[in-house]
């Protein structure tokens, strides 16, 4: 095991031996196994935002199958879905790539300005299909936060106490905060605090605009000058206030962008030492042969910050 996985897994010490292993597990897997740095391909857009938005720009990944073949093929880190699709291909690709199992989704057929996702998996369920973590997404902002962080905080101990890891999707959005409140840099940074603070092992957060929501803030980030005008400082930022540091902080894709879009983000977020990317739409929205070129990418400049 290398020094620096060591060094990420003595940052927990409060949990057994069945989480580090399995924690270990993920960071030693893949093109940047022993690292320290994580590319991770989610797909659980299907749930979230329909199976035609999601997957007719390449109708391979109509089929649960396709996606774990892109997950080995590349070389990622771990594989992370809801139930049904892990279990389309648990069995036939056991052993092959860490897995997590999104244990709650959402819907957009109904809208609505507060979201709270619906425990769609379990605990065991994770288990029973090899999982190395479960994954859970909150909403701070909405007006019903309090319900998710209570549901996380009570998966998340019987995780810990089954042995496996948890990593959280900690995504602002509700009444509580405007649009561009969504990826303020004050917002992202409390967003980090808060899954860390829930007791994440791995948090993903969005990459923060330069934009400050909170008039509080506001005055904080100005009387104490901190550094918030490139990604790169944001980034930096945004570690720091997961426990400076001390929690595994990854950032999402989001939208499809174009090559050097993508690349010119996950430039930033590697300069500023995030410690990798989850990439699901500018992955798996590609042809295959190009998405992995694109992940071989990103994986190499994260390597590079290693």
């Amino acid at each position: 095991m290398s020094k620096r996985v060591k060094e990420i897994l003595s940052w927990y010490g409060s949990d057994n031996p069945g989480t580090l292993n399995n924690l270990a597990r993920i960071l030693n897997h893949g093109r940047l196994g022993g690292t320290g740095k994580l590319v991770i391909l989610p797909v659980d857009q299907g749930f979230e935002h329909g199976p035609a938005r999601s997957f007719a720009k390449n109708p391979l990944g109509y089929d649960p199958r396709y996606h774990f073949e892109l997950g080995i093929d590349a070389g990622c880190n771990a594989y992370a879905a809801p139930l049904g699709f892990l279990e389309a291909g648990a069995a036939e690709f056991a052993g092959q790539i860490p897995m997590i199992l999104k244990l709650n989704n959402s819907d957009s057929l109904y809208g609505g300005d507060d979201p709270c996702p619906a425990v769609t998996g379990s605990v065991d369920e994770a288990l029973r299909l090899g999982c190395s973590a479960i994954g859970f997404t909150i909403y701070p902002a909405s007006s019903l936060r309090n319900d998710m962080y209570q549901q996380i905080r009570e998966l998340a101990q019987e995780a810990k106490s089954k042995g496996l890891a948890v990593v959280v999707w900690s995504y602002p959005r509700g009444s509580g905060i405007s649009k561009d409140g969504e990826t303020a840099i004050d917002v992202i940074a409390y967003a980090a605090q808060i899954a860390a603070q829930l007791g994440a092992h791995v948090l993903k957060v969005k990459p923060p605009t330069e934009h400050v929501e909170q008039k509080a803030a506001a005055k904080v980030y100005e009387s104490e000058g901190i550094p918030i005008s490139t990604l790169a400082d944001r980034i930096r930022h945004v570690v720091q206030s997961a426990f400076n540091g001390r929690r595994i902080v990854i950032f999402s894709g989001g939208a499809a962008k174009d090559r050097e879009g993508v690349l010119e983000e996950i430039r930033g977020i590697a300069e500023g030492g995030g410690f990798g990317s989850i990439i699901g739409r500018n992955s798996f929205q590609r042809q295959k042969g190009e998405a992995i070129d694109l992940l071989h990418e990103i994986m190499d400049v994260y390597a590079q910050h290693a």
